[in-house]
């Protein structure tokens, strides 16, 4: 009889130890879903759609690094650029988007500055500006400079009038003028990367 009753409460603690375990079950598969909504957001981050171009010199006298981020969401790309190109150290260098994905032949393969519209060169903002005339980034005593731009006129992806994936990044020699045609009398190209989706 105490065999039978210790059976009894071995099923009874078996059963109630599997309730346990289906709670815990339960509170995983809750874990499970958290992550897997974390996954389902990230996803969901990444439709929102970001992008980057790796910078590098062109030019094998000039070091030029750094990087430009496009984050898009809300309708709008904002573009977060960094540059540090020592030799050009407290000057205002130009940047500029180029039609092409090509930063071969010291960045000339990139052609001209990206124009959509066939609009006159000028500042970015003004009455008359390529939709790649970004502008100039002044630089600091080590070469260092940030510049930010947010814009409805850039999209990664879509419509080739503002799908501005695979065009290039441009870093120049010089500073835009924003009045000389066709590209500002920016100087030489001595940086350069390509829009790449992330």
């Amino acid at each position: 009889m105490k065999h039978l009753l210790s059976f009894k409460n071995l099923c009874a603690a078996m059963l109630i130890f599997s309730s346990f375990s289906v709670v815990s079950c339960g509170n995983n598969a809750t874990e499970t879903t958290g992550e897997d909504s974390a996954t389902t957001t990230t996803t969901t981050e990444n439709a929102a759609g970001f992008a980057e171009a790796v910078l590098s010199g062109t030019n094998p006298d000039t070091t030029v690094t750094g990087s430009a981020r496009f984050d898009e969401a809300d309708g709008k790309v904002k573009m977060t650029l960094t540059l540090i190109a020592p030799k050009m150290a407290n000057k205002n260098v130009a940047v500029h988007i180029h039609e092409h994905g090509d930063c071969g032949d010291m960045g000339k393969d990139a052609h001209g500055h990206w124009n959509p519209t066939n609009a006159k060169h000028g500042k970015w903002g003004s009455d008359n500006f390529h939709h790649g005339d970004i502008g100039n980034v002044k630089l600091d005593g080590d070469g260092k400079g940030t510049t930010e731009l947010e814009t409805d006129l850039w999209t990664l992806g879509g419509d080739s009038a503002t799908n501005i994936l695979d065009k290039a990044i441009i870093v120049h020699g010089g500073e835009d003028d924003f009045t000389s045609q066709p590209a500002g009398n920016a100087g030489s190209r001595i940086g350069c990367g390509v829009i790449k989706k992330g």
